[in-house]
């Protein structure tokens, strides 16, 4: 299986992608590499929508604290490479730091409305990093869609609302969650937990369904989030949320009938921390 082209500059990227834009439409898969199952499954949507196809990878330090695993984050290059070439991906671009953030770089991306609170109440580095490169990835490629997963919920739902205010002329699409069979949704981290640890993980899926199910049935959102947040901590979680927020704005609800509603957790067991997230 031939490999994809590899680019690692944005003028390379741009002239690759300049005879594709007269009549080819082009989708941007953006990634951090250690590629599994879920991202392939980004890449097969975005095969779905589009004719061409491009792939980043990159590691972005400016989304990691100084106490976070940059460092230990998994690089997987040359598996991520054979994966891509098996989904018959036309493009890979995978710059190094220095041509993402060349010296003297001094601009970030300011957010409010669904960057605020959840994962920034932990992370409030995270969504500037996340969004700084995020914008400068979709300037380069000037894709007509770009592909993000929804188990990064609010991350999809701040680069939806950034692409907007920003006039960027980009449909940004979200993936479906990929599982494993006991409902742990993939994620590159997973390779940190131990048997027993993984063997608890999946409570976190667990009661996000139990507690959206109490939702429908007309429960009260406070006290059921509260037995999902004392259920989590006896498996042995360190909780940081578990709370249920408008789908789209990420505001707090306090009753079902708030409009469609998200349920969003995170979590640290031993020392990986997990996401998850499921519609009500």
């Amino acid at each position: 299986m031939p490999a994809p082209r590899v680019v690692r500059t944005v003028k390379a990227l741009r002239n690759a992608l300049t005879p594709w834009r007269k009549n080819k439409r082009i989708a941007l898969v953006p990634t951090m590499g250690a590629l599994h199952a879920g991202h392939i499954s980004l890449v097969r949507l975005a095969r779905r929508r589009a004719d061409r196809v491009v792939v980043s990878i990159f590691v972005n330090p400016a989304q990691f604290a100084p106490h976070e695993d940059f460092s230990r984050y998994p690089r997987t290059w040359k598996e991520d490479l054979a994966k891509l070439s098996a989904e018959k991906v036309d493009l890979v671009f995978a710059p190094g730091v220095e041509d993402i953030y060349p010296q003297d770089f001094a601009t970030k991306v300011s957010l409010e409305g669904p960057a605020l609170g959840l994962e920034t109440d932990f992370r409030p580095h995270f969504f500037a990093g996340v969004a700084t490169v995020v914008a400068k990835l979709l300037i380069e490629c000037m894709p007509d869609i770009a592909i993000f997963g929804e188990k990064d919920y609010q991350q999809l739902q701040v680069v939806k609302r950034m692409a907007a205010d920003l006039d960027l002329p980009v449909k940004i699409v979200g993936a479906p969650i990929v599982r494993e069979k006991d409902g742990l949704a993939l994620s590159s981290r997973n390779v940190y937990l131990s048997p027993a640890e993984r063997a608890a993980a999946p409570t976190l899926h667990r009661v996000l369904a139990e507690v959206a199910a109490s939702i429908r049935k007309g429960a009260p959102i406070g006290p059921t989030l509260d037995r999902g947040r004392a259920t989590i901590k006896s498996a042995g979680f360190k909780l940081d949320y578990l709370e249920a927020r408008h789908a789209t704005t990420l505001e707090p609800v306090t009753s079902g009938k708030d409009g469609p509603i998200r349920l969003l957790v995170a979590a640290r067991i031993g020392a990986t921390r997990l996401i998850d997230n499921l519609a009500v």
